[in-house]
C-alpha cells in the first residue's frame, strides 16, 4: 500500500494546489495499473471537505498557530498551539508513516513538516509567491525536491533541488466555459460580466467597494461577486438594501465562495476580473485568459501579495490598484477604461494566455510517485 501526505492551508490558495496534485496521482496510479494508494491531509482544518472526500484523502486533524508577521499577544497563545501541534504530528505520522509528504506551506504546514523531518519522511515543498514564506524556506533545507511557480524566487533555494513548474491547478477549473454560463447566472449575453473573487477576510476591503458602487455599476455591467463564506450574509444584506428600488437588481449575483462548475462557468462569462493577488488565483485567470484588476493585501499583513501582483501586472496582463488608494469610484473608473478599449482588453487576455503553465501538478505527481516507488524499493 502506497502512502502520501498533503499538508498545508489556511487559504484556498495553499489548499487547492494539494488537490490538484492528488487528481493527479489519482491519474497516474490508475493509468500505470499500480498498488493501491492511501492519500492524507494533514492540517488544523479540513477547508473543503467536499473536495477531500472526492478525491479519496483522508482528513487528520493537526493543531496549528500563526506566527504574525505584524506581532500581538496573539502570537503568544499560538506557541502553545505549535508545540502541541508539533507533538500530536509526529504521533499521528509515526503510526501512519506516509511514504513521502508533500507541503503547499503556510503556518498549517509547520508541525506535520517538523514531525516529517523528525522521523525522516521524504518531502516535497511548493512555493507558489514570488517571496518565500517562512514555513518553505525552512522547510527547504531538508526537503528532498523543491518546486516553485515564479523564476524570481529560485534565488532562494538550492539550485540542485529546484525546478520552475508553476502552480497546480484543479482539472475541473482549467478551462472556463463556453456554453451555457450566460443561462447559468440569467444574465444577458450583450453586457458585459465582472468576476469578483473575495474570498476570506482579506477580502472585506474589496467587498465593501462593490457594493458601495453596485447602483453605478448595474447600469453597465452585470457582476458575479464572491464575497466568502464569512462575509457573505453581511454583503447581502446591504446589496439587498442599496438595489431595493433598482429594477437592474438582477444584474448582480453573490455567492460565498463559487463550487468549481459556478467558477467554470463564471469564468466563461466574465469579460474581467476584480481579485486579491495569491498566486494561485492569478494562475487560474491565466489559464482562462482573462484581463484583472488585481488589489493585493497590503505587506504589512502579506508579504507576498504586492510582489505577486506587480510581477504580474508587468506581463501587460493585469493592472494593479493598491489598497489605499481603493474606492468604489476608482473600480467604475478603471472597468470603465478597460471595458471600453477592446484592443487593450484583448492583448491583455493574450499576453494571460501566454503565461499560463497547466502541468505543474502532473509534474508533481509524478515526482511523488517516484519517491514512493523508490522509498518502498528500499
Amino acid at each position: 500500500m502506497m502512502k502520501i501526505g498533503f499538508t498545508g492551508g489556511g487559504t484556498g490558495g495553499h489548499f487547492f494546489p494539494l488537490i490538484a496534485v492528488a487528481e493527479e496521482v489519482q491519474n497516474i496510479v490508475s493509468e500505470e495499473k499500480l498498488l493501491p494508494i492511501k492519500l492524507y491531509y494533514f492540517s488544523d482544518a479540513p477547508y473543503d471537505k467536499r473536495a477531500l472526500f472526492e478525491n479519496g484523502i483522508k482528513f487528520v486533524e493537526i493543531p496549528a498557530g500563526k506566527n504574525r508577521i505584524y506581532g500581538g499577544i496573539q502570537n503568544f497563545f499560538d506557541y502553545f498551539k505549535i508545540a502541541t501541534g508539533c507533538f500530536i504530528a509526529t504521533v499521528k505520522l509515526f503510526f501512519i508513516f506516509p511514504d513521502v509528504i508533500f507541503s503547499k506551506g503556510g503556518y498549517a504546514a509547520f508541525p506535520t513538516l517538523f514531525a516529517a523531518k523528525l522521523l525522516k519522511i521524504p518531502v516535497i515543498i511548493h512555493e507558489s509567491d514570488t517571496v518565500p514564506g517562512r514555513v518553505s524556506l525552512w522547510s527547504a533545507k531538508f526537503a528532498k525536491n523543491i518546486a516553485i511557480a515564479q523564476p524570481g524566487v529560485a534565488a532562494s533555494f538550492p539550485k540542485d533541488k529546484t525546478a520552475l513548474v508553476g502552480i497546480p491547478i484543479r482539472k475541473q477549473v482549467r478551462e472556463k466555459a463556453t456554453n451555457g454560463m450566460y443561462e447559468f447566472f440569467g444574465f444577458d449575453p450583450s453586457i458585459p460580466v465582472v468576476l469578483v473573487l473575495g474570498g476570506s477576510s482579506g477580502a472585506e476591503v474589496i467587498n465593501d467597494a462593490i457594493v458601495d458602487a453596485l447602483n453605478t455599476l448595474t447600469q453597465k455591467y452585470q457582476i458575479i461577486h464572491q464575497a466568502g463564506v464569512k462575509n457573505k450574509q453581511d454583503v447581502s444584506l446591504r446589496a439587498d438594501f442599496l438595489l431595493e428600488k433598482n429594477p437592474l437588481k438582477d444584474r448582480y449575483k453573490i455567492f460565498d465562495l463559487l463550487n468549481p462548475l459556478e467558477l467554470k462557468m463564471a469564468a466563461g462569462a466574465a469579460k474581467i476580473v476584480i481579485t486579491r493577488a495569491g498566486a494561485t488565483s492569478l494562475a487560474e485567470i491565466a489559464l482562462w485568459g482573462l484581463p484583472s484588476i488585481v488589489i493585493p493585501i497590503p505587506e504589512n499583513v502579506s508579504r507576498d501579495q504586492r510582489t505577486n501582483a506587480f510581477d504580474y501586472a508587468r506581463t501587460g496582463a493585469a493592472i494593479v490598484i493598491e489598497q489605499q488608494n481603493l474606492s468604489s469610484s476608482i473600480i467604475v473608473s478603471e472597468l470603465d477604461r478597460l471595458t471600453q478599449d477592446k484592443a487593450k482588453l484583448e492583448s491583455m487576455s493574450q499576453i494571460a494566455k501566454q503565461t499560463a503553465q497547466p502541468g505543474a501538478g502532473k509534474i508533481i505527481a509524478g515526482e511523488l510517485i517516484r519517491i514512493v516507488l523508490s522509498h518502498q524499493e528500499n
